[in-house]
C-alpha cells in the first residue's frame, strides 16, 4: 500500500546525476519540488518548476551557506507522523507543509581531503550538517518519509510514485536502512580525518571500516558455509571487488580469494606479466615481452596444477593470448585482466569447450595497489602496510665468493618479486623469467625447499631460488646445489648465516642478501 501519496519533495544534492530527469518525473505527477542554492539554480535552469526554501522558511540562506535547512518549518514537515492528530495540529498552527519525499546526498567531504594539499580549513567546510540531519530525520519517519540518498534509488522511488503516486513502505523502510549506512559513512570518514590529523603515527586510535553488500555468493570456502561479497566504497579501482564480470557463472568465495592473489603478482611486473593461482598460492608465473608468451610460460611451470586454475594478466587480454587460452586440454576457471579486445572476447566465449562457464573479468587500470592491508581476528582485526613496494636493490649484498652473472641477477629480481606472493616458508625456483616451482606453506623450510625442486624437476639445472626468508640451516642449500640450482637469493639474518654462506662457497653457489624478508601468512 502506498501511504502517503507524495505531494512534496525538499531537494538538496553535491552529486546532480540523473536529477534532472528525476525532478521532471516528479514535477510531471504533481510533486511541488522546495529546494536551496545550486541545487536549486540547477533545477532552475532545467527549465524544472522549485520553490525556494529560503522564501517557504521566511530565513535567507546564511553564514556562506552553513545554515539553509536547518529550520523548524523543515524538519516539522520532514518527521511529522500523519497518523498523529497533535503532530498534524502543529503543523497547522505554525503553518508547516508535510515533506513526503527527501531528496539528499551530501558534501563530497572524504573526496575533498583524498586532494593533495587539502587544508584543514577546507575540510571543515566540507562537512555537512544540514544534509545528514535531513537525511536521518527523513530516515527515522520512513513510515510516512521516503529517502533518497544516491541517484541509483531515483528509478524505483519514481516508478512507485508514477503508478500509485506515492511508495510503499518496503521500499521507504529499506531507503531508511540504506540512508542510516550512509550517514554512518560519512561521519566515519570524518572521524578517520580528525583522528589521523591528531594520531601519533599512521594508525588511529579508532578505525571504523564500513562495507556495502555486493552480492550473495553461492557459498563460501565449502557448500556448507553461507558466504557474501561486501565492497568497500573508498577502495581504489582496479581490484577484483570493482571488477566487471563480462562472461561466466557466477563466482565463487574460493574464486574471488584466488582471483585478488593473482592479480596482486601481475600488478607488480611493468613488463607484460601472467600469473596462475590454484589453491591461493601460484603454481605459475612469468613475464616475457608478449602477452601471450608470458601466458603461455606460466602455464608451463606446473601444467598439471594449472588445470582449473585462475589467471591474471596485465595487459589487455588480444587475440594472440585468447588463442593460447583456446589450446586443447586447458581449463581454467577465471580470468583476470585490465580489459579484452573485443576478437579475444569473441574467441573465449566461443571456441573453448568450457565457454560457458569461464569467468571473464575486466578490472580496469591496476597500477595502485591499496596501502593497507586488514586481517579479521575473532574479537578484533590487524592492520599494517601493506607488503606492495619493490625493494631497493641499493641494499642487495653479495655474500658469496662467486657473485651471480648479470643474466642470473635477472632471474633472481623475478624470483625474488614471486616469492613474496606465495604463502611462508616460500620458496621459488625459477628460470628464464617463469617460475618453474613453488613450495608453500610448509612447517619446514627445507621441506618446501624440497617440494619446489621437485616441481622444477630436470628444468632446475641452472636456475635460481628465492627464500622468503632466511635459511636456518644449510639443509636448503645444499639440496638446492643437487637439483642444479645456481643461484639463491634471501633475506639474511640467521644465526646460522656464516654456515650457510660456507655451504654455498663449498658448492660454487652465488648468493644474495636483500636485508628484508617478506613472510605471507
Amino acid at each position: 500500500m502506498a501511504f502517503p501519496p507524495v505531494r512534496r519533495a525538499i531537494v538538496s544534492v553535491s552529486d546532480k546525476s540523473n536529477l534532472a530527469e528525476f525532478a521532471r518525473g516528479l514535477s510531471a505527477k504533481g510533486v511541488e519540488i522546495f529546494s536551496t542554492g545550486g541545487t536549486r539554480a540547477f533545477l532552475e535552469k532545467e527549465g524544472i518548476a522549485v520553490r525556494d526554501v529560503a522564501q517557504y522558511t521566511g530565513f535567507p540562506e546564511m553564514m556562506d551557506g552553513r545554515v539553509k535547512t536547518l529550520h523548524p518549518k523543515i524538519y516539522g514537515g520532514i518527521l511529522c507522523r500523519h497518523d498523529h492528530a497533535e503532530d498534524m495540529r502543529a503543523l497547522d498552527e505554525h503553518g508547516i507543509l508535510t515533506f513526503e519525499l527527501v531528496v539528499v546526498n551530501l558534501y563530497p567531504f572524504a573526496a575533498t581531503v583524498a586532494k593533495p594539499g587539502v587544508t584543514e580549513a577546507e575540510a571543515i567546510e566540507n562537512i555537512d550538517i544540514g544534509g545528514p540531519s535531513m537525511v536521518r530525520a527523513a530516515a527515522k519517519n520512513f513510515a510516512f518519509t521516503t529517502i533518497a540518498t544516491s541517484p541509483r534509488q531515483y528509478p524505483e522511488i519514481l516508478e512507485q510514485i508514477t503508478q500509485s503516486g506515492g511508495t510503499t513502505l518496503d521500499l521507504r523502510k529499506r531507503l531508511a536502512a540504506e540512508a542510516f549506512a550512509h550517514t554512518a559513512h560519512y561521519d566515519r570518514a570524518i572521524a578517520e580525518y580528525f583522528a589521523g590529523q591528531t594520531a601519533e603515527g599512521p594508525f588511529p586510535s579508532t578505525a571504523t571500516l564500513t562495507y556495502v553488500r555486493k552480492e550473495v555468493l553461492r557459498y563460501g570456502e565449502n557448500p556448507h558455509q553461507a558466504a557474501a561479497l561486501y565492497a568497500c566504497p573508498e577502495s581504489r579501482p582496479g581490484n577484483v571487488v570493482s571488477a566487471q564480470q563480462l562472461h561466466g557463472k557466477e563466482l565463487s568465495y574460493n574464486n574471488l580469494l584466488d582471483m585478488e592473489s593473482a592479480l596482486a603478482i601481475v600488478r607488480g611486473f611493468t613488463e607484460p606479466a601472467a600469473a596462475v593461482i590454484k589453491h591461493n598460492n601460484p603454481c605459475g608465473a612469468a613475464v616475457d615481452e608478449s602477452l601471450c608468451e608470458a601466458l603461455r610460460k606460466a602455464l608451463a611451470g606446473d601444467p598439471v596444477s594449472a588445470f582449473g586454475s585462475v589467471l591474471a594478466v596485465n595487459r589487455v587480454v588480444d587475440l594472440a593470448t585468447a588463442e593460447v587460452l583456446c589450446e586443447p586440454g586447458l581449463f581454467v576457471e577465471a580470468i583476470v585482466a585490465p580489459d579484452f579486445e573485443p576478437q579475444a572476447l569473441e574467441a573465449l566465449t566461443t571456441r573453448p569447450k568450457w565457454k560457458a562457464n569461464v569467468r571473464l573479468m575486466k578490472v580496469g587500470a591496476i597500477d595502485s595497489p591499496e596501502p593497507w592491508a586488514y586481517r579479521f581476528l575473532e574479537g578484533g582485526m590487524l592492520m599494517q602496510e601493506a607488503d606492495v613496494l619493490p625493494d631497493p636493490e641499493s641494499q642487495w649484498r653479495v655474500v658469496t665468493q662467486a657473485a651471480p652473472t648479470e643474466e642470473q641477477l635477472r632471474e633472481l629480481r623475478f624470483a625474488w618479486a614471486i616469492v613474496r606472493h606465495i604463502k611462508s616458508n616460500a620458496i621459488a625456483v625459477c628460470k628464464n623469467r617463469m617460475l618453474l616451482g613453488a613450495g608453500a606453506g610448509q612447517m619446514s623450510r627445507v621441506d618446501s625447499t624440497e617440494i619446489a625442486v621437485k616441481k622444477a624437476g630436470d628444468r632446475a639445472a641452472g636456475a635460481v631460488l628465492a627464500s622468503d626468508a632466511f635459511f636456518p640451516f644449510p639443509d636448503s642449500v645444499e639440496l638446492a646445489a643437487k637439483s642444479g640450482i645456481a643461484a639463491l637469493i634471501q633475506p639474511g639474518g640467521s644465526r646460522a648465516d656464516d654456515d650457510v654462506i660456507a655451504a654455498c662457497n663449498r658448492l660454487g653457489l652465488s648468493m644474495v642478501f636483500t636485508g628484508r624478508r617478506h613472510f605471507k601468512h
